[in-house]
């Protein structure tokens, strides 16, 4: 039995590196693909190349990163240093130094800071393409009866839209398309309700509204996939984002940006009051214009009419139009009789109304008014008076007792450490350290010699 032990050697496999690391290639990729995970970015590098680089850590571990150069141009965020993020991806092994990693194929900012910079790096990248230009800008429709707004179902934006519309111009159409306007799935439900209505003919405009929220709130329509999906529109669109202070990137490439949804329902279309009033005004403007005209073509008619006619048309022009002009002086001179009968009536009625005048009675009044009020200002000032002299009484008696005033003549109060004041040597033992306080400022000393027991 023993020489059978001594002999028997069981088979072993040996691995070779290779063959290791593809094991636990294949054991980390069953296990670890397309997951997420968060930690905060460090130590970022773009190599020539174009791959990135960079290491994604917490407060107990960390992690090597790498995002391949078409990855990282696919990325919608840009990795930064200090930034908080998920990143979705897979674990590989780099076997030349036997470490493993992870390949980033997502990222995802995570908190104000990681959104502000993904705000700023999509809205500068947008710019850099013209999506912000006031070249592009549709000019919106002036009065628009059929309306398509895209926004939750519920709430108090649809309903205050819908009314405010109603009431300024009843009969506008509206069309609601109903979309998710926070969390997940909701850009896609807003680029489906822009390419809704701009697949068809029936909205003349797009309305996209939401109301007040935080910078997370709101950031379905920060994605780029919102924005280029305003600039595709074939239909002007007009952002009703949030409250006045709030930003959104649909701001920047909409047609219009209104502060709120209430808001955009008073700019879009004109009240019906404000419309019969222009179109008052533009008949006013218009029947001006032709009373100009026909009188225009009336002197030109005269003119043209005298410069043909012959001799005695002529005359017999001048004498009607000398009737005319007599006339004119019979009735102006009969309107200043009228004038001069009417001055003397009133000043019959003038000389009537003088037997009650009743300026003197007033001026009675105004004396009686000024007098009260001298009166009164003189006890005011003497009542001011008193009261002043009494406060300076009271002065003078509560001076003695101001601290200040005794500082002022030498004496200093001292304080222990504790902020006490010391009222007996024995309350400042030999080496303590005391504040004395004059009258405009203080020191401090250090007792070298404790009261004598």
């Amino acid at each position: 039995m023993e020489q059978f032990a001594l002999d028997f050697v069981p088979q072993r496999r040996v691995f070779t590196l290779r063959e290791l690391s593809d094991g636990i290639r294949s054991t980390l990729e069953r296990g670890f693909t397309n997951i997420w995970i968060s930690g905060e970015i460090s130590g970022t590098k773009l190599v020539p190349s174009g791959h990135c680089y960079f290491t994604l850590k917490d407060s107990e571990a960390q992690i090597k990163c790498v995002c391949w150069k078409l990855a990282y141009w696919r990325l919608k965020f840009k990795p930064a240093d200090g930034v908080q993020v998920l990143v979705r991806g897979r674990v590989d092994i780099y076997e030349l130094r036997s470490e493993y990693q992870f390949v980033v194929e997502a990222i995802e900012p995570q908190g104000f800071g990681a959104l502000q910079l993904a705000f700023d790096q999509l809205k500068q990248k947008l710019a850099r393409e013209g999506l912000f230009e006031a070249s592009r800008k549709r000019q919106l429709p002036r009065y628009p009866q059929r309306i398509g707004i895209v926004t939750s179902p519920k709430g108090a934006v649809i309903r205050d839209f819908v009314e405010i519309l109603s009431r300024r111009f009843p009969g506008v159409h509206i069309r609601l398309f109903p979309a998710r306007v926070q969390g997940l799935g909701a850009v896609d439900d807003v680029c489906r309700g822009l390419a809704y209505f701009g697949s068809n003919d029936w909205a003349e405009l797009i309305v996209l509204a939401r109301g007040g929220g935080s910078l997370e709130d709101l950031w379905t329509f920060n994605e780029e996939d919102v924005a280029r999906a305003i600039a595709q529109s074939p239909i002007p669109v007009v952002s009703a984002i949030g409250h006045e202070t709030d930003v959104t990137i649909s701001d920047f490439v909409a047609d219009l940006r209104a502060p709120t949804p209430s808001a955009a329902a008073e700019m879009i279309i004109c009240s019906r009051r404000e419309l019969l009033d222009r179109i008052d005004a533009q008949r006013n403007r218009a029947a001006q214009l032709v009373r100009y005209r026909l009188s225009t073509l009336a002197r030109r008619l005269q003119d043209q009419a005298m410069g043909r006619a012959t001799p005695l048309v002529q005359r017999l022009l001048a004498r009607r139009l000398q009737r005319v002009d007599d006339a004119q002086e019979r009735l102006r001179a009969a309107m200043r009789r009228k004038l001069a009968e009417e001055a003397r009536r009133l000043q019959l009625l003038t000389d009537k109304v003088r037997w009650y005048d009743i300026r003197p009675r007033m001026a009675r009044s105004q004396q009686r008014l000024n007098d009260a009020s001298f009166r009164l200002d003189t006890a005011i000032r003497r009542l001011l008076t008193q009261r002043r002299r009494r406060v300076d009484n009271l002065t003078s008696s509560l001076e003695p007792l101001n601290p200040r005033a005794v500082l002022s003549r030498g004496y200093s109060i001292v304080l222990n450490g504790d902020g006490e004041v010391v009222k007996h040597a024995a309350q400042a033992p030999e080496g303590s350290l005391v504040r004395m306080l004059f009258e405009r400022d203080s020191v401090k000393a250090r007792v070298e010699e404790s009261p004598e027991k």
